[in-house]
């Protein structure tokens, strides 16, 4: 949503935009991509952005950029801290 938002602003062609995810849960001493090794399982998450239009490559490179900056890229990228509710 949000790559199709700043396409239209900027009046790009963007026919198409397609998100595929794929999850796993590894243990976080298999994780090649972790700073710190731990016992822990870690969930992986791969994730593929393609576009569909008569799109140059400087701008894929930019939607590409703008993909990582979306709301949900940024929560699942930041630490998360949960606690209780409370009344």
């Amino acid at each position: 949503m949000t790559t199709m938002l700043y396409a239209r602003r900027k009046a790009w062609p963007v026919e198409r935009v397609t998100v595929r995810l794929r999850q796993q849960r590894i243990h976080g001493k298999d994780c090649q991509e972790c700073e710190q090794k731990t016992d822990a399982f870690v969930h992986r998450i791969e994730r593929s952005v393609s576009f569909e239009g008569a799109l140059t490559e400087e701008q894929l490179t930019r939607l590409q950029e703008i993909a990582h900056k979306c709301p949900v890229h940024k929560t699942l990228t930041s630490p998360i801290v949960i606690t209780e509710m409370t009344s």
